[in-house]
């Protein structure tokens, strides 16, 4: 079939005109459902320009019809690829969710900016038609888990689809506090940065780790003693330690028996947001394990790292870095630098090393997972 021989008419625009301007609603949608058939039977064939014609057409209609039977053709677009972009988009901002709902939650049609829009300013039924969408990416879930109630937030953690920035899970690790289901969720998500599950194990409940290490013993075998947070004391607990962390501590374990890890290596590391390898490094100058830089590192307060990097040696500048990097991971408030200085430079080797050893009495005392 041409593809010209199925674009709106003449006839149907005349008919279209008069409906618009004497016809009953009735009729209107009578000719909404003529022009939304045509539409779909052709849809696969039609050039930019023919679509730009429906597009004009569907516009005129939606103004002129009830919520019924825009909730109809939202229905009936949604799951076309080639569906007018701009009556999607109409259809998605529209504030009745039964319009809205299936553009949302199917249109391939609909970009990240329109589904942004709408995510920030729509109730939280749009936000939920969203969560559900095939694929979702870090930009939009951003604003779903900051807008989003706890349905909302469960559907999209349980949305394989769907991606997550740093930022996005670590708000979610906040919303997780107190909800073990959310917490199991979110610790099962193959893309969650390693120093944030941290977190997560540490404010999380027995019956969360005993559900994560359930569900993926063989990372609970890879490291049977990572970190949780309680109490401001290292204690030990399952975790996930995923390729990139393996490769990572290979990395840093091949510089330290080559003699080429130092402060400087140390500080680049930090510097570049490499979570794993600073930790890695920090542990192999302070001659203490891994776990242990870990428990410190994830602790709310900077008296960890400071402790650790006066008994590795480190000097200010090295520390600051690190410093920083904690807080671009985590994204809260920055640290007072200028404070932590000062009690850097009162703090006394000895002393750090007292407080370490018992850091390791603790961590000592508690049995492997």
């Amino acid at each position: 079939m041409n593809s010209k021989s199925v674009a709106p008419s003449e006839n149907l625009l005349d008919e279209l005109q008069s409906a618009l301007a004497h016809g009953t609603v009735a009729r209107r949608v009578e000719t909404l459902r003529r022009v939304t058939d045509l539409f779909i039977n052709g849809a696969v064939e039609f050039s930019n320009e023919q679509i730009a014609l429906f597009d004009d057409v569907f516009q005129c209609l939606i103004l002129h019809i009830e919520t019924s039977a825009k909730a109809l053709l939202a229905n009936r677009l949604a799951p076309i690829d080639a569906a007018p972009p701009l009556t999607i988009r109409t259809l998605a901002f529209d504030d009745v969710i039964e319009v809205a709902g299936p553009v949302l939650s199917r249109s391939e049609r609909l970009d990240d900016e329109a589904l942004i829009e709408t995510a920030r300013n729509k109730s939280q039924a749009h936000l939920m038609a969203i969560s559900t969408r095939r694929v979702l990416s870090g930009a939009v879930t951003d604003v779903l888990v900051l807008r989003g109630n706890d349905e909302v937030i469960h559907s999209t953690v349980n949305n394989p689809g769907a991606e997550f920035t740093e930022r996005g899970f670590d708000r979610l690790v906040h919303r997780a506090e107190g909800d073990d289901n959310l917490a199991t969720c979110i610790g099962l998500r193959p893309t969650i940065p390693r120093h944030l599950y941290l977190k997560l194990i540490a404010k999380a409940s027995a019956a969360v780790r005993t559900r994560l290490e359930a569900a993926n013993p063989q990372r609970a075998r890879d490291v049977p003693n990572a970190v949780r947070e309680a109490t401001q004391l290292a204690r030990a607990a399952p975790a996930a330690v995923n390729e990139e962390t393996v490769i990572a501590h290979a990395l840093v374990k091949s510089l330290f028996e080559d003699g080429r890890l130092d402060e400087n290596q140390l500080t680049a590391f930090a510097e570049g947001g490499k979570f794993d390898e600073t930790n890695a490094s920090i542990a192999a100058l302070a001659n203490v394990s891994v776990s242990i830089v870990e428990s410190m590192m994830v602790e709310t307060r900077t008296e960890g790292v400071m402790i650790l990097a006066k008994v590795a040696g480190i000097s200010w500048s090295s520390v600051k870095a690190i410093i920083n990097m904690r807080d671009q991971l985590s994204s809260g408030e920055p640290t007072d630098l200028t404070a932590c200085k000062d009690t850097y430079e009162r703090l006394r080797p000895s002393t750090a090393q007292q407080v370490l050893r018992f850091h390791r009495m603790q961590q000592a005392a508690v049995p492997a997972a």
